[in-house]
């Protein structure tokens, strides 16, 4: 089998590859991130490529289960001789009962309703494709089967991104556990990052520990592929892909190994129908073994993110093709593992207190409502240049909303005193129905006045000074009314459930009288 090697460039921010070099991306339009890579390519004989090979060893090992089994073989011999005639005519008729009842199987169900594999070529109509083709495998973790969609897909590839330390490899530990004593059955966990040990004592520490839960510390692909084609697992856990080799040139991690191996674990899922996690670590910077050079190889992009300083996470949905990318998953990280957060808008309340300052509004992460709470302190200052300092929310959005508060809510002097602005609990809030929550939470410390209880504000400030309204209105209070809470400032023309109050406010400084109680 003679190889060949060739010449390319390849972007090092999004993989893209051109046989000459440019100064800019022609996908991500970077400018100085092409790279020359070597590309090697075989000729000749067929089953040459790494995903070629899996399919040979997928036969070669279900032909070495077969002929373990056959009185003919060596094997087979050896365990006649030491069994009697009876137990060997038992286990030669069980055999033709199995094999009668996969061939039956087979005749009754049709190859659309096994998962397809990659050497398929057949043609069917959609309509006589079963829908039991791809079922989901619920894992016992509900924010992660919310973030799934209903589960895990048997032959599915799933990366799960995230900057290190935040706990993908305790999250995952834990879907093992649960996996490997569920519905999927035998679980592998590849680490290529820790010894078998360390994730011995991290799964004692988590209660992780099951006689189902197969662990494997290798680094080659290869070996990972052998590794599930021996044990056929139902889950596979690679972590992480930035430690995996292929035969390919690059270093280890780079775009040209991560793809790669990325390409293998795809082909097998397809192969053996095993569903399989892929971690993919990130840096703040997007650096080039990120997971958006792999995107368009998985069926599932999931991030797991959150603050080291805090033990909330959250899980998103960046690509899903088996379910919605606008579901979000809640946990905690905790000294016993990762424990999901069924009620994550009472973890953000719980330790409120009524006081000046503060104001409470209903965000959208996702399709998920969530109630938050903002703080806002404002203090006198000498210096030229007031200090504006922003935590939690947008940095640009919250100047422009202090703007607005002092031109038409009539807080001239905020223009010349500090301005401190945060979240509870590690929330970060984007989108502009916080604008009204933020205002209030600085008219509130301007005039130590509390915001009135069991009240939230929902509602985008324009330039002009008037209250805009937002997006799923009506699910937001639905939520807030659930946690107890019974009025809200909202804008005018908005609906909401029975039994909550509505005060509808037309621009900011009506807002604010409804809110504080005092007329500017």
């Amino acid at each position: 089998m003679a190889k060949t090697k060739d010449e390319a460039y390849e972007c090092s921010a999004c993989g893209w590859q051109v046989s000459k070099w440019v100064g800019q991306c022609p996908n991500c339009k970077e400018w100085g991130t092409l790279e020359k890579v070597t590309i090697r390519s075989s000729s000749g004989k067929s089953g040459s490529t790494l995903e070629d090979k899996i399919a040979a060893r997928a036969a070669k090992q279900r032909r070495r289960s077969a002929a373990a089994t056959e009185p003919g073989t060596r094997g087979g011999r050896r365990k006649a001789s030491s069994t009697s005639v009876a137990a060997e005519n038992q286990r030669l008729a069980q055999r033709a009962l199995d094999d009668e009842a996969e061939e039956r199987f087979l005749a009754e169900t049709s190859a659309t309703d096994r998962i397809p594999t990659s050497s398929s070529s057949e043609l069917t109509a959609i309509t006589g494709i079963s829908a039991k083709a791809a079922h989901a495998v619920r894992t016992g973790i509900g924010e992660l089967d919310r973030v799934l969609g209903s589960g895990i897909v048997p032959g599915s590839l799933v990366l799960l991104a995230g900057e290190p330390g935040v706990g993908k490899s305790t999250l995952l530990l834990e879907v093992a556990y649960r996996c490997a004593d569920g519905d999927l059955g035998p679980t592998l966990y590849v680490t290529g990052e820790e010894s078998v040990g360390q994730v011995r004592l991290r799964a004692e520490r988590t209660g992780a520990l099951s006689d189902s839960l197969y662990l494997s510390a290798v680094s080659n692909i290869e070996d990972v592929i052998d590794l599930t084609l021996e044990l056929s697992p139902g889950l596979l856990i690679v972590d992480s892909v930035q430690t995996m080799r292929a035969d390919v040139e690059g270093a280890r991690g780079g775009v040209a190994q991560a793809r790669a191996v990325t390409s293998a674990l795809a082909a097998l899922a397809k192969e053996t129908g095993t569903a399989i996690f892929l971690v993919g670590h990130v840096t703040k910077d997007g650096n080039v073994a990120g997971p958006r050079t792999m995107e368009h190889l998985v069926d599932v992009v999931l991030n797991f993110e959150g603050d080291r300083h805090s033990g909330l996470r959250f899980l998103r949905g960046l690509k899903n093709r088996f379910g919605s990318t606008d579901e979000v998953g809640c946990f905690e990280q905790t000294a016993g593992g990762i424990a999901e957060v069924e009620d994550p808008s009472g973890l953000f309340l719980h330790h409120r207190t009524p006081t000046s300052g503060t104001a409470i509004t209903v965000a959208m992460d996702g399709r998920r409502p969530l109630l938050a709470e903002v703080q806002g302190l404002v203090i006198n200052t000498e210096a030229h240049n007031p200090r504006r300092n922003v935590s939690g929310l947008d940095p640009r959005r919250v100047p422009m909303v202090a703007a607005v508060l002092t031109e038409h809510g009539n807080f001239k002097q905020l223009a010349r005193m500090e301005m401190y602005v945060s979240t509870v609990g590690g929330m970060t809030l984007s989108e502009p129905a916080a604008d009204l929550a933020i205002a209030l939470a600085l008219a509130s410390s301007m005039t130590k006045q509390t915001f009135q209880d069991k009240t939230i504000a929902l509602g985008e400030l324009g330039l002009a000074g008037e209250v805009r309204r937002v997006t799923d209105l009506e699910w937001r209070l639905k939520e807030a009314h659930r946690m107890g809470f019974d009025t809200a400032i909202v804008p005018r023309g908005a609906k909401g459930p029975a039994g909550m109050r509505l005060l509808e406010a037309g621009t900011v400084a009506e807002a604010i009288e409804l809110g504080l109680g005092a007329k500017r």
